[in-house]
């Protein structure tokens, strides 16, 4: 079934007419993503990929129901309040950079009105041969009955193309970002995976810092159903130094990967040494 975007997800793009909207707007339409149309303030009566432009959400004629947003930082909380405004769900935040108090507005907002938002700094959501919106190169992922949760661009690209050479499709893969505030978080995910029947097992990719892995962990120990292999990156990341993402930083003896690893472990979830032993932990447990 997948989960959070298929294939009657109907999608704008804002930002359409910037390099990165342009090129990634082409990629997900090629995919099969039903992009109705593009909003860029200044921008309307334009078309990028035989696809209208639009100045404000408002103008769009179309039904549609998700947003893409590829906005420069500055401009991206406005963006996303527009399309939470508009009770467009999800809303997933391609941009990195977002003003920390930005970002805690959006999700604020979202929060109140029941909006799932993907990101900021993410490389987004795919349901494999449904719907893409995002900026991950699609040919590394199958359809299938693993659904992934990541906080690492990279990493979910190299697992996803380990399990699809593995024959372990993806029902659906969501990319939570790399910033210290995003929206949906491992256990938001973990709960709609643990309802999808096309899910029937998980593999979760964390990383130092926060402690989100540390709350998946007891989340899943306590009310997760389905069997969970996870792969923590960072281990040997120094004290304080930022590894990669906003969000990754060990500090005050908080987010190490060995806290990471020992609540998962806890929690009943495989945590592999390496990213090529996921297969291996995801066949034993499934």
């Amino acid at each position: 079934m997948a989960i959070i975007i298929d294939e009657n997800t109907k999608a704008i793009v804002q930002g359409i007419t910037g390099g990165q909207g342009r090129f990634h707007t082409k990629a997900m339409k090629d995919y099969g993503t039903n992009i109705v149309a593009g909003v860029t303030p200044g921008k309307g009566g334009n078309s990028v990929e035989d696809i209208p432009v639009y100045d404000s959400i408002s103008e769009v004629p179309n039904d549609i129901n998700a947003s893409i947003i590829f906005v420069p930082a500055p401009f991206a909380k406005d963006a996303a309040l527009e399309a939470i405004d508009f009770g467009l769900n999800p809303v997933v935040i391609i941009t990195e950079r977002i003003p920390i108090h930005d970002s805690i507005q959006i999700m604020k907002k979202a929060e109140s009105k029941g909006i799932d938002v993907i990101g900021p700094n993410t490389p987004g959501i795919i349901s494999p041969e449904k719907s893409k919106m995002g900026v991950m190169p699609s040919h590394v992922f199958s359809q299938g009955s693993v659904g992934l949760i990541s906080r690492s661009g990279t990493l979910t690209y190299e697992i996803a193309n380990n399990l699809s050479r593995a024959g372990l499709g993806q029902s659906t893969t969501v990319g939570l970002g790399g910033d210290p505030v995003v929206g949906l978080s491992f256990v938001d995910v973990l709960k709609k995976f643990d309802k999808d029947d096309q899910t029937k097992a998980v593999v979760l990719v964390g990383e130092i810092g926060g402690n989100a892995e540390e709350t998946a962990a007891k989340f899943i120990k306590d009310s997760f159903s389905k069997p969970v292999v996870a792969y923590i990156a960072g281990r040997t990341a120094p004290p304080g130094k930022r590894m990669g993402h906003a969000g990754a930083i060990v500090s005050g003896g908080m987010g190490t990967a060995d806290s990471k690893i020992a609540a998962l472990g806890e929690g009943g979830v495989d945590v592999a040494e390496l990213p090529s032993d996921v297969v291996r932990l995801l066949k034993e447990k499934m």
